[in-house]
């Protein structure tokens, strides 16, 4: 069983919790009430670092998972610690600024690409006997 990439999976899902609450704590602050998640500009880039975070999970766990079981636990792993990365730094440049959000999107994509192409040579080997 791929135990890094389990650790690495409840990394991710706690860094995910910690964004919910930043959502939450930003309707309080910028006073955008519920059920509303448009208002205040500052408001609305929490809002969709939750969401954009949300949207690539999807694409994220199950090439993470693939990878690990058809490939390597530790690559995997250390891929989806720099998907984190990449996650923080997205969070981090957003928060300020709406063009400071792309160095950390795309770290996570090409993380993304590089899980997926190595879930497809983990099985392709597979499938080949190697």
């Amino acid at each position: 069983m791929p135990q890094y990439t389990a650790l690495v999976t409840l990394l991710a899902v706690l860094f995910y919790v910690f964004l919910g609450t930043r959502v939450a704590a930003a309707h309080g602050k910028f006073g955008v009430k519920l059920p509303a998640v448009t208002g205040h500009p500052e408001f609305e880039r929490v809002h969709r670092i939750h969401m954009n975070t949300l949207e690539w999970m999807p694409i994220f766990l199950p090439t993470l998972w693939l990878c690990a079981v058809y490939l390597n636990d530790i690559a995997a792993a250390a891929l989806g610690l720099v998907w984190i990365g990449g996650r923080i730094l997205y969070y981090a440049g957003y928060r300020k600024a709406v063009e400071k959000r792309t160095p950390g999107f795309l770290i996570q994509a090409v993380v993304c690409v590089v899980l997926l192409i190595g879930a497809l040579a983990g099985i392709f080997m597979q499938w080949s006997g190697g």
